[in-house]
């Protein structure tokens, strides 16, 4: 059943908020992909606080015109699926579900205003999450106070344990 013109309208309004609310956007072919694997797709992009919705080209060009991604027009031909999100986790979702299934290509994305092949979608994958750059942060802070504390320490314990061993002694 063809899209009305107020459907249109009303899709490219949502598409357009789509790209004005979010940060990464990785393009995709899904071609062959069964229902079960796009709705597995789907959970695995929510997760991570991200989404993917299959648009007709036309309407999604008309959606970026005006936005930072405007560049990126030319990766919409075929069978496209867009996953939005905030964060870089997206493309890391995306690539690892594309290994493990041939028929999901990743075809290119933007972060920002930067567009990105498929190379640089899965550089952008390889790179740790924000979780882990937290958590390699507080590591690394924490590390030298650990040893400070172990150094303050060593000498109290070296003191006890001669006292220990004068009190075994007698």
């Amino acid at each position: 059943m063809p899209m009305t013109r107020a459907r249109k309208e009303q899709e490219v309004e949502i598409l357009k908020k789509g790209f004005e609310e979010n940060e990464i956007f990785v393009v995709t072919h899904y071609s062959g992909l069964s229902v079960s694997e796009m709705t597995d797709l789907r959970a695995k992009l929510r997760a991570q606080g991200a989404t993917f919705k299959v648009t007709k080209n036309r309407l999604a060009k008309r959606a970026m015109q005006g936005t930072q991604f405007e560049h990126m027009a030319d990766l919409f031909a075929g069978p496209v699926g867009l996953a939005a999100a905030n964060e870089p986790a997206v493309a890391k979702v995306i690539h690892d579900f594309a290994k493990k299934n041939d028929k999901l290509v990743i075809v290119g994305g933007a972060m920002g205003a930067v567009k990105l092949d498929a190379a640089g979608v899965n550089q952008l994958a390889k790179l740790p999450s924000l979780d882990e750059i937290r958590s390699q942060i507080i590591g690394l802070i924490m590390a030298p106070a650990t040893k400070v504390v172990g150094v303050v320490q060593a000498p109290a314990g070296q003191l006890a344990r001669v006292v220990g061993a004068y009190a075994a002694k007698e």
